[in-house]
């Protein structure tokens, strides 16, 4: 909103001190990550207070985990602080006509209200069976049934999938070569549009380019058309098979996160780290002159969602102030839910979805660990009439615990390989 009225005071030419800075993009990503760390660590506080206040307390399961007891009555829901954090920068200072910021906008509030109603529907358990004088003992089924929540995150995918397919407004920018066939250039493209660049002092022709195209990591040609996963003739319907792939990106990353909030302040630290190196993506992808030197694919208006992303970044370090051990205050679904939705939109609109698998190894890890568990489990069970497990317990920051670990130990130890794989996923923008 700020954005958009000082643009306004400049095209009726009122001069505003500080209104120019406005149209730095740089500018406006370090105020959206100050912003949101004041936000979060300041009226946070006031958050945690009144949640306490309404008895928004976790309940916990007695699983033999060290320091569990020291959480009963912990506020939950805090995940409203991270959503605050990153939607009132985002409205502030962003380009809200850009796409990709409405999209983004939508896929927060979308989780976490999903979140959230999952959060209350826990809360309104336990304040029954206090009301009826009954022991309240945590139970999954206590909240949103899980179908319920994968119905919502399906849903979401097929919005993202869509609007990313379907509007005119996501394009990627490719240079025409003299000898380049101008269909193959611009794939579904329409009427395509022809810009004449200065690029290192010299022009070049680029025109808009319609393609459900990603980044394939460690190869010299690094890109890939999904298309190309179906028969020539069922290559118009390559907009259905995006969106599946869409959906289950979404779907199994939003879940992985919130498998990962088990511990005080893990899930809020590596999302903060996976939140850094998409911010470097989305900037380097949507500069020309970036785009150009590293030799990657050129995104318009991909550079205006590195503030939502310095929101996003901000709003999870202020949130850890709290968050980190001993926490005084969880996310609940709330916030989890949303911080998997984010990481997984945004992978897909910067084209770094194949990346996902390195930079969000710990959510992937943590995921594998629950279905390995699970699926080992019943298989035994069938099998030889008892169940047995290949962890002491999943996912596995809980093996750890069990093994003896202290659980700021496994979160700092977490954030350190999120690191690596982030360094990692970023070297492969020249590593090909």
């Amino acid at each position: 909103m700020l954005y958009h009225l000082f643009e306004w005071l400049t095209k009726n030419g009122i001069k505003f001190p500080g209104s120019g800075l406005f149209h730095f993009i740089t500018f406006r990503i370090m105020l959206a990550l100050i912003l949101s760390l004041v936000i979060a660590t300041v009226f946070g506080k006031k958050i945690i207070k009144f949640l306490q206040k309404r008895q928004l307390g976790e309940s916990v399961r007695d699983l033999g985990l060290a320091g569990e007891k020291q959480k009963v009555g912990t506020p939950t829901m805090g995940g409203i602080i991270i959503i605050l954090s990153i939607l009132i920068p985002t409205l502030l200072l962003a380009n809200l006509n850009k796409v990709y910021i409405r999209l983004m906008i939508l896929c927060t509030i979308w989780l976490a209200a999903i979140g959230f109603l999952d959060d209350y529907l826990k809360i309104r358990a336990k304040r029954i069976a206090k009301e009826k004088g009954i022991a309240y003992k945590k139970s999954d089924s206590d909240g949103l049934a899980g179908k319920f929540k994968i119905i919502g995150q399906v849903m979401l995918g097929i919005i993202v999938g869509a609007t990313l397919y379907f509007n005119q407004n996501v394009i990627v920018k490719r240079e025409l070569q003299p000898s380049a066939s101008i269909d193959k250039t611009v794939g579904r493209k329409t009427n395509p549009t022809f810009d004449t660049i200065m690029v290192s002092g010299k022009p070049r022709v680029f025109v808009d380019a319609k393609d459900v195209i990603t980044t394939i990591p460690f190869v010299k040609g690094h890109e890939f058309n999904y298309a190309k996963l179906l028969p020539e003739s069922l290559e118009k319907y390559s907009w259905v098979l995006y969106i599946i792939i869409v959906i289950f990106i979404v779907t199994a990353v939003s879940n992985g996160a919130n498998i990962t909030d088990g511990l005080d302040g893990l899930a809020t630290g590596v999302s903060a780290i996976i939140g850094i190196a998409l911010g470097i993506f989305a900037y380097v992808s949507g500069t020309l002159r970036f785009a150009e030197y590293l030799n990657i694919m050129y995104i318009p208006n991909l550079a205006e969602l590195s503030i939502f992303i310095a929101a996003f970044v901000g709003a999870c370090i202020g949130f850890l102030w709290y968050n980190a051990y001993p926490a005084q205050v969880f996310m609940g679904d709330t916030g989890s839910l949303a911080l998997g939705g984010i990481i997984a939109a945004l992978a897909i609109i910067v084209r770094k979805e194949l990346l996902i698998p390195i930079f969000c190894l710990v959510f992937l890890v943590e995921n594998i660990s629950v279905v390995i568990q699970v699926s080992y489990f019943k298989y035994t069970k069938r099998k030889y009439g008892e169940g047995r497990r290949v962890f002491l317990m999943s996912p596995l920051h809980h093996h750890y615990q069990k093994l003896g670990y202290h659980e700021s130990k496994i979160a700092v130890r977490f954030w350190i390989v999120t690191i690596l794989c982030v360094v990692f996923a970023i070297v492969t923008l020249k590593l090909r």
